[in-house]
Parts: C-alpha cells; structure tokens; sequence
C-alpha cells in the first residue's frame, strides 16, 4: 500500500506543488509510482482557473472511483485549487474520495496517508473522507523540497503563496488565499541545495512573483524586495540562469526593468500577461494599467535587453467584448510581436465578479477571435525563430529529446526549446549550439565548439 501516482493538472506553480509532495512522501517511505495501474494511491492535483481543467480532473476522478468499488483498499485523493474553490461540495458528486487536500496543506499530505492506510490495516478507526481545506500560517515555508538524490538541470523554487489582486476573471485569490512570502534566506538557501546537486538553472514562483514582499519588507535605495531577492539569487556561485513567472505588469517598475541589465544570470525572457488590448477591457477586468502603459513596458524592457522574448496571457470572448475591443487586442497582439502567448477563450468561474457579467459573447466568435490571435501568434514566432538560423545560441541541455536516437533537447536564454544531438555528457551543460532550422516552436541546430562568449566546460570537446 506504498505507491503513489501523482497527477497534475494547470500551472508550474501546481507542478512545483506535485514536486514537494513527492519528495516529502518519498521521505516518509512511500514510492513515487510511474502510472496509475501500478499505484496502490492516486492523488490528483487540481486546477481551477479554467473550466476545462476541472472538468479533466471530476471526469478522471470518475474514472478511478470505478477501480475503487472493485478493490475498497485502493486510495483516491484530490489536492489543490478546485478542492479549495468547490470543498467538500465535491463529495456529492464524488463521494468515493478518501483524501480532499487544500492549498495550505499539501504539507499534510503524508501523514493523512498514514492515517488512511493505518486504518485499513486494522490500526486505527475507519475514517470517512479526510478533509483538510483550513488556512495554516508559514504554509508558504512548506513547498520547498525536492527529489532527494536526483539533479535537476532546471528546477522550480516558489517564493510566495496567494495573490493580493482582485481580477474580475480570476479565482486564485479564493484558492490561493492572500499574499504569503517566504523569507529571503529560505529561498536562498533552497537554491543553494539545489546548485550543489546539478541544478544550473532556476524559475522562481509565485501567483504574482513581482509582488514579493510588498508592504512587508523594505525597499533598498529604491530597490523592491522582489529585486533585492534577483540581486542574492544571482551572486549564488555555481547558478547559470534565472528566470521567474508569473508577474503582473503593475510590477515592472524601473528597478525590476534596470535588472535585465546589470544581473547576468537573469535571462532575457519575460512573461507579461496583459490579457486585453483594450482600456475599456482592462477596467472590466480590474486590471491596473493601460494599453500605452504596457507598451511602455515593453519598449523599456526592449531598451535594456534588445533581444528580449516577450509572452503572454490573452482573453477573448471576456463578457461584454465588442468587436471594437478585440480588435484593440488584436492590434496590440500585432504590434508587440509575441514570442509565445497563451490564448484562452472566457469561460464562467463560479465565486468571480465577471460570473455576475454574465457570459455574453457566442462561442462561435470566441473561436473565430481565438484563431485569429494564434495565426498572428504564429506568424510572428516563426519569423523571430527564423531570425536565429545561423547564429550560435548558448543551449542550457535539460535532458533526452522525444523523439530521435541520440538528440537531446535544451533551452537558448530567450526560453526556446532546442533540439541538437549530443552526448548524455553534456546534460547539464550550456553548450554553444548553431542553429540551422527553425518551426513555430523549436530551433534546431548542431554542436559548434566556437562562437559563444559563454564558459564551457574543459571537457567539452572531448565529450563531443
């Protein structure tokens, strides 16, 4: 009764979640199992900020609840942001579950385990489903273990819990509770165990990762916490890269800016949600700038670092879009010139103000607008990844590629997949890469032992 099979389903911060409970099972004794068939305890980890992803979860979830009338001593477990949004509503369509695991307690995780499978062995009273959805003080302190024994070339570190914002669309406030910051020592510290077992890379975490430590911690000679922590984590010795999502644009102000100019681990990529083009869209959403706001930050961030990759976050079809307003975002989508975006189509969340809006536009015009920001989408990241062709990008090698003997994929600074062949020696390394073809979404290209001004190891070539 000790193999567990984790399922995630939404964003990294989700991911890193999955991760941490992993390794704290792991540590209580528990195998971490590779699929559902071989495992005795299923935990599904939730998301509840689209629509899709819950109904992935409910209807995965019915599916394994058939397994467990067959066998009573098969554990079922949910975790996470619908547990924490819907609670214990989901017993009455779900009532097989064992285990509903909220966002403050994934720490739990183990030890209701135990009290589970105790009971099932005679060891203790047979308990109903265990419930645990209640807030818990330093929760933020709890998410930062990792696979003990396994590097991991790039790896996740959250830094923050909740959100402080109050967008019309969003549920997280609800799931995620308010903003919770670890300390920066902490996160220091993780980072630095993590460099010392192969880690090269870092993405550090939050619901609003720019918002760390405002109105608790102190600005520095004009410098914000969330700066002051990019400064410590970039004088850690051994770090190659840092990246951080997911920020809000209210955030980029001249310090965090200035840094893609003076850190040089930072890498030159960012996520920049902006969700609409349009002021009035804006408002509706409770989103604090404007347009010419956020085209003011990207021609800063552009000023800083020339070859900066830019993506993000649009809605269409929000209530109440007109085709004025999209066309607003369409053109700003265009003149941007996105490098990656994410494109949702609006769908009704339960417990936000924009469900009071109600969810007006047909859905027949949300796709037609969904498919007009991805063809623009897709025009604009070929062109940038045609740009690269013949050039020799440093290439951080993450691991195995899946497809292809002996090619091995990895990450150029702007965040691109690269595919290249290599030895497994290199796995690890940032190796320079020219770059020969190019698709929508990933460069491919070859060795090239010359031509990047990056460190290389001394046995680079003879691992070539």
């Amino acid at each position: 009764m000790n193999r567990v099979y984790i399922k995630t389903y939404g964003c990294q911060m989700n991911e890193r979640d999955s991760e941490a409970v992993a390794a704290q099972l792991r540590a209580r004794g528990y195998v971490i199992a590779e699929d559902e068939h071989s495992a005795d305890v299923v935990l599904l980890n939730t998301c509840a900020v689209r629509e899709q992803a819950e109904q992935k979860a409910i209807g995965k979830t019915g599916h394994l609840a058939k397994r467990k009338r067959k066998d009573p001593n098969f554990v079922l477990g949910l975790m996470g942001c619908m547990v924490q949004n819907r609670g214990t509503d989901l017993l009455e369509r779900l009532p097989d579950l064992d285990l509903l695991v909220g966002t403050q307690k994934f720490h739990r995780v183990p030890q209701m385990l135990d009290q589970f499978i105790a009971s099932q062995k005679g060891l203790g009273p047979r308990p109903s489903t265990l419930v645990d959805l209640e807030e818990e003080a330093g929760s933020e302190e709890t998410i930062r273990e990792h696979t003990e024994g396994e590097s991991q070339v790039s790896a996740f570190v959250s830094i923050m819990q909740g959100c402080n914002m109050h967008c019309t669309f969003c549920i997280v406030p609800k799931t995620r509770g308010a903003e919770r910051y670890r300390s920066m020592d902490s996160i220091c510290k993780e980072i630095e165990e993590l460099v010392a077992n192969g880690t090269r890379e870092v993405t550090l975490l939050g619901q609003i990762v720019n918002s760390y430590g405002m109105r608790q911690m102190d600005y520095v000679n004009g410098i914000s916490p969330f700066v002051q922590l990019l400064e410590r984590v970039n004088a850690i010795p051994g770090l190659d890269r840092i990246r951080f999502t997911s920020p809000h644009p209210r955030g980029f102000q001249k310090d965090l800016v200035d840094a893609y100019g003076r850190l040089e681990k930072l890498m030159p990529y960012v996520h920049l949600p902006v969700q609409s083009g349009s002021d009035s869209m804006l408002k509706r959403m409770r989103r604090p700038y404007t347009r010419r706001r956020f085209l003011e930050i990207v021609e800063q961030l552009r000023g800083v670092r020339p070859d900066i990759c830019l993506s993000t976050d649009i809605i269409v079809g929000f209530p109440g879009e007109t085709d004025e307003e999209f066309e607003a975002t369409r053109s700003l989508f265009e003149e941007v010139g996105f490098d990656m975006a994410f494109i949702f189509k609006y769908s009704e969340r339960a417990g936000t103000k924009a469900a009071e809006m109600g969810d007006d536009v047909p859905v027949e015009v949300k796709d037609t607008r969904n498919k007009d920001l991805l063809d623009i989408l897709g025009r604009s990241s070929l062109k940038r990844n045609q740009s690269m062709i013949g050039t020799v990008q440093p290439v951080l090698l993450e691991g195995p590629a899946r497809k292809g003997e002996g090619m091995f994929v990895g990450r150029n600074p702007g965040n691109r997949k690269v595919v290249v062949a290599a030895n497994p020696r290199l796995v690890g390394q940032i190796v320079p890469v020219k770059i020969h073809d190019a698709t929508v979404s990933i460069l491919q290209g070859e060795l090239c032992l010359t031509g990047v001004d990056e460190t290389l190891p001394q046995s680079l070539s003879d691992a070539h």
